[in-house]
Formats: C-alpha cells, structure tokens, sequence
C-alpha cells in the first residue's frame, strides 16, 4: 500500500518513477502463514531438498516449467521455408534476447552451411577484387555492439481497422536485442580500394533464395559489421551462420543472413524487396521508398493482452522502447487514454539503438481504463498515435508501423488490444 501522507501520486494512479526506491512500500501480495519457518521446510512441496539433483551437461536449457517461453511461427502454407517467427517479448526482460527466441524472416529454408566451404567475395566497383573464407575473416580486429533488429513489417497487423487481440510479442515480436561481434565492415571495404563511382553495396545471401538488397555505401563504412558471434556464442543457423551483415537502426531486411557477396556500384539495383516490397503509396500519389531508418517506438509488456489483472493494487508497468536513430532520451506512460502522461523510470545502460527497459509504478483503482506508451530519442522525434501515422501514411500501409499502442483495461482486470483515436 502507498502511504496516504506520501506526495507520490501523478495522475491516473501512475506513481513517481523513483516511487521503488522509496521506504514503507509494501505490495502485499505475499502469502501469511502463523509459521513462516515451517511452511518453508515443507517436505512434502520441497521433495528436491531431499535428493540429489541433475548432473552437468554440455549445453544448458531453459527449465521445463518455462516452455511456454517460445518463438510463436508462422510458415508459409505453399512454401514452408518462407515464413516468420515472432520473439516472445511478453515473456521476458531485461533488454537482451536469447540467441534461441531471436525473431526470424526465412524466404527459402535455412541453409545448413559448412563454414570451412563458405566464402565472402568483396567486388564492384573495387581496385582490389577480395574472396575471403571464415579462417581469414576470423584474423582480423573484432568489435561488439549492442543493437536491435527490427522486421520492417513488424507490427504492420495495427494497420487493420480493427484492432487484433494477439500477446504483445505476437504481434510486435519480429524485433529482437542481441551482442553482435564481428568485423567492422569498413576495414575490409577499404583493403578493397573503393573506386569513385560507388554508391551503393549489393548485399546477397547464400540461402535458396539468393536474397539480395541494396545498401548505402556512407552507412556500410559508418557502423556495419560482419557478425561471427551473437551474445558470445557463433550465430545460429535461423540467424545468419557463418556470416552475417549488421545494420545497426535500420530495417531487418538489410542484416543480411548467411552473407556470401557484397557487390559495390554506383545505384541500386532495384530488386523485388525494393520495388514490389518495401515501397508504399502515400495518400499524396508518392511512393516511399529506401526508407532505411526504423523511427521510436515503444511497447507495453506487462500489463499487456493475455495477462490479467487480479485484484486493485500497485503495478509495476514495464516495457521496450527502442530508436535506429540513437539513444532513447524519454518514455512517457499514460494511465488515461493519454490525457495525461507520467515520465517512466530508463534502466541503465541507455544504448544508443538499443532496446531500452522503462518501468513505472501504478496504482490500479479497479475502473476500467487504457495504458499507453511513448517514446522520445535524442533526435527528438516524438513516437505519434495511430491516427497521425495514418493521416501521414494513409491506411493500407504494411511497413514501418511504429504508431503508439493502446491496452484497455476492464473493471475485471481484463486486458484488451484498443484503438483510441
């Protein structure tokens, strides 16, 4: 319960962001018990206290109580290699995303590479014409960064006219947080000797599929890197092994998997995810394309569609908010429907193109009600409701759909996906 002399209350029973750190908090939802030592050594709910446990094994894995905790996929009924699978981010926290829940998009299968017989050819518009294999990637200077990968479809189900009751991962999880380590791709691009005409870098796969797509030059010699490792281990088949193209920021087609070309030119070459795909007809009769950058966005996780609310009381209200332009500078949390907002508390570190934790303290009155979230980065780019992406956008877009999301809340606790404008 939150003291009533406390002065802690913003506005719609969300609490000052520092509220946890304060002293006589008390939740109370721990159970009573007139022996709480003896409940405690109860033999028969602790039988593993009276055996020995597990032995050791090679690789470790997630407990079985926690197999819930799963990637959600969706294949293609004619093609069972093209498909996607969704990050539980509903299930988690913290901001990193293990190598084996990280989100998919496979166009034809997952290749099974030998990486002793996989090369990088480097060439174009190049003086020195490069073929490398993993040994001699493996010599040169690594670095590590801290990024997200984001589906430029993800989400793109709020573009519908009604909103869709699906877990928050489920419909917002074809983004994920990983390490990368790898290359910086700027040394190998200047062992190549880039000759003036260059622009542009085709960057091609080794799956079936032979996917390809065209990337700026400035950008490749910016923060690319050619990962070996995620979260300290190789990547894993579903996600690019032995080679794979980062993109820090930007849209997830671009961290191309299983990376086996880079052809530098001097244009794009206009391939189907870049003319049929990711180009959108705006209400004004223009066409977006090359858009690149995956603008703020943030998302409520807990509280969110598939929990519930049990009794009234305090709430930590916990969530991902993430910018490829940089650094999120601000989240704010509406407990009203957004007619009023309360700033939320940034777990530290706060990386630049990063997913970013927010927490909030709320204390729920037991009406009915709606959370929302924003997020603000350091460009100052403010993250927009529904009703402004779409008078800029119109309504049947399907790419970049970063407009802010509603949960509406029941008097029963009950939580629901909303439009509210």
């Amino acid at each position: 319960m939150i003291k009533q002399n406390d002065k802690i209350s913003i506005t719609g029973g969300l609490l000052d962001r520092r509220v946890f750190l304060k002293k006589g908090l008390v939740f109370s939802v721990a159970t009573l018990s007139s022996d709480p030592l003896h409940a405690t050594r109860d033999d028969a709910r602790l039988p593993w206290m009276k055996t020995p446990g597990a032995t050791f094994s090679n690789y470790g894995q997630p407990s079985t109580y926690e197999q819930d905790v799963i990637r959600w996929t969706m294949a293609n009924s004619m093609a069972g290699g093209n498909g996607v699978s969704w990050t539980p981010l509903h299930k988690m926290e913290g901001t990193i995303t293990p190598n084996g829940l990280h989100f998919e998009r496979h166009h034809n299968g997952v290749p099974q590479i030998e990486p002793e017989r996989h090369q990088l050819l480097i060439h174009g518009a190049v003086e020195k014409p490069l073929i490398f294999d993993m040994v001699a990637l493996l010599r040169y200077p690594m670095t590590s960064c801290f990024t997200f990968i984001e589906c430029g479809g993800n989400s793109n189900a709020a573009w519908r006219d009604e909103p869709i009751q699906v877990a928050a991962g489920y419909f917002h999880g074809m983004a994920s947080c990983s390490e990368w380590t790898g290359i910086p791709l700027s040394i190998l691009l200047n062992e190549a000797k880039i000759k003036e005409p260059a622009k542009w870098v085709i960057a091609e796969g080794a799956d079936a599929a032979m996917m390809s797509i065209s990337i700026p030059l400035d950008k490749m010699l910016d923060d690319c890197i050619l990962a070996v490792y995620q979260n300290g281990e190789r990547i894993r088949p579903e996600n690019g092994y032995p080679l794979r193209l980062i993109v820090p920021g930007w849209e997830g087609v671009l961290n191309v998997k299983w990376l086996r070309r880079l052809h530098l030119t001097n244009r794009p070459s206009m391939t189907r995810n870049e003319t049929a795909k990711y180009t959108e007809l705006l209400p004004s009769g223009k066409a977006r394309q090359f858009t690149f950058v995956m603008e703020a966005k943030s998302l409520i996780t807990s509280p969110s569609v598939g929990q519930k609310l049990e009794n009234p009381g305090l709430y930590q209200i916990s969530g991902l908010a993430w910018s490829g332009r940089g650094r999120i500078t601000k989240v704010e949390v509406s407990a009203d429907a957004g007619r009023t907002w309360a700033e939320a508390e940034l777990q530290q570190p706060v990386l630049s193109k990063c997913f970013t934790r927010f927490r909030i303290p709320w204390q729920w009155d037991g009406k009915g009600t709606v959370l929302k979230s924003r997020a603000v980065d350091e460009t100052g780019y403010i993250q927009p409701e529904r009703s402004a992406l779409i008078a800029a956008r119109g309504k049947y877009g399907y790419f970049h759909y970063n407009a802010i999301v509603s949960w509406g809340i029941s008097n029963q606790g009950e939580i629901s996906h909303v439009y509210t404008e």
